[in-house]
């Protein structure tokens, strides 16, 4: 038969043969497509990429566009009520849209907080799979696909870790070209504050091996990478799991020490009870640690940190804060805080604004408290009504404007190095070390300049959040 058919193929015209082949290569299976939608903080980017990742690897083609995707996931929120509504109702909107050989995944927080309830409200769910367990999503999509019962099969181990280290090691977003990168340094978190659910569904710190997290960072150099944000639930408790108590200052310099060519290095989510002394000097001595922290302090008031079992005491605070600016003249200092905490009163409420008075932060993030569910603060006597907490919330962001405005304004006529972002009617959106990425402001430049670069630029106007600027090395035009 064998000889037959090959004497059919050396006698055949050329035209056959090549429809023959064309036919073979037509029958061959497409690349399964994936769409996915990635809602809440960095560390769920940071997932979604990993996800992306491990899906490349399986030969999955991602697609922006839902309607061509054979797999749809949702990296789902579930911090705050308003995040959780967020997620459920864009699992909703898939879920309607959804076709018949479709599969739909929930992922993420609200998927490991809140499984069953989303399984009961989004109809034409197949499966969720939680914070603990991503790494497993190649895995849990077969499984999907040879499910027989049309109920969602869940993955939602409360224990164990995912292992980011075994994600190969072109990142996704460096292989997007993207001069900004997100890295990991832990997962969940020991912190006791009763308002917060992350050790409910993330469980404890564990930080990852120094190896690993040192791996990664020359990778995303070597791809082009200028500015790496450390992340974590608590960036400052690394190590605190195996018993270093301040293991983040020397992390830092063996980062610096395995990718000295880095630009930026950006520090994000630092405990104010862990934040030491040493931290500030590695800050203070390497250039690529940029003098930026965001250090959640939540409130100003010793009796109100006390109820929300947070670090209270302020004198302590102060003067740290004060040697950190000793000893960085240039730094920026960003902070969140949270107002109507149960039982907050004027007094304490007054205190908070007084402490924001006499700090000066460069950077205000501020939440309405929500009670959650499996919290010691949900059922906390004192409960502060809507309508007070929002009135608090607008006072607090009306006495934070003027201040960011004053610190903007006495950048004007200094130079700045800025990282460009986009570009598009003769102005270029960018960042100084000043601005984290998404949660700061921005640097708005009087002319297109080159995307992912490192351009010098001159400030020439302030707003509340934003600078106005031109490129250094342009003079200013003088009417």
């Amino acid at each position: 038969m064998v000889c037959l058919l090959h004497h059919f193929l050396c006698r055949a015209t050329p035209g056959f043969v090549f429809q023959l082949l064309m036919a073979k290569k037509q029958n061959k299976p497409k690349e399964p497509t994936f769409f996915l939608l990635t809602l809440g903080c960095p560390k769920n980017e940071y997932d979604s990429e990993g996800i992306t990742e491990m899906l490349g690897q399986a030969n999955y083609r991602y697609t922006a566009d839902p309607r061509r995707a054979d797999v749809l996931i949702v990296n789902t929120c579930g911090f705050l009520q308003a995040a959780k509504d967020e997620s459920m109702g864009a699992l909703q909107a898939l879920a309607a849209r959804k076709r018949k050989n479709q599969l739909l995944i929930a992922a993420g927080c609200m998927a490991q907080r809140f499984g069953r309830e989303v399984a009961e409200q989004v109809r034409g769910l197949d499966g969720l799979i939680g914070t603990r367990a991503w790494a497993d999503i190649v895995p849990f999509i077969q499984k999907l696909r040879a499910k027989k019962r049309p109920a969602p099969l869940y993955h939602l181990p409360e224990t164990g870790d995912v292992a980011p280290e075994t994600i190969a090691l072109n990142r996704q977003q460096v292989a997007f070209g993207r001069a900004s990168a997100y890295l990991k340094i832990s997962d969940g978190c020991s912190a006791p504050c009763a308002f917060c659910t992350i050790p409910g569904f993330k469980g404890l710190n564990r930080s990852r091996p120094r190896e690993h997290i040192l791996a990664e960072t020359r990778r995303l150099v070597a791809a082009g990478v200028q500015e790496i944000i450390i992340i974590a639930q608590d960036t400052t408790a690394y190590g605190r799991d195996w018993g270093e108590l301040d293991g983040l200052p020397l992390l830092l310099e063996q980062m610096v020490a395995a990718a000295p060519e880095v630009t930026w290095l950006r520090l994000m989510y630092a405990y104010p009870g862990h934040a030491s002394d040493r931290l500030v000097e590695v800050m203070a001595t390497h250039p690529q640690i940029i003098p930026y922290l965001d250090l959640p302090l939540q409130h100003g008031y010793p009796d109100t940190l006390k109820r929300m079992r947070r670090p209270h005491n302020v004198d302590k605070l102060l003067r740290w804060i004060e040697h950190y600016r000793q000893i960085m003249p240039d730094a920026v200092l960003r902070t969140t805080f949270i107002v109507g905490y149960p039982s907050e009163t004027k007094t304490e409420f007054q205190g908070l604004l007084d402490f924001m008075q006499q700090v000066q932060f460069d950077r205000v993030g501020a939440f309405i408290f929500s009670p959650e569910p499996g919290t010691p603060a949900f059922d906390l006597p004192g409960q502060i009504d809507e309508e007070t907490k929002q009135a608090r919330w607008e006072r607090l962001m009306a006495l934070q404007q003027p201040i960011s405005l004053v610190r903007n304004q006495q950048l004007v006529g200094q130079k700045l190095e800025v990282l460009v972002e986009g570009m598009g009617d003769g102005v270029s959106m960018a960042r100084s070390y000043r601005d984290a990425p998404e949660i700061d402001g921005l640097v708005m430049v009087e002319k297109e300049l080159p995307v992912g670069q490192m351009i010098p630029v001159l400030v020439t106007g302030a707003l509340e959040y934003d600078l106005v600027a031109i490129p250094a090395n342009e003079p200013i035009l003088v009417l």
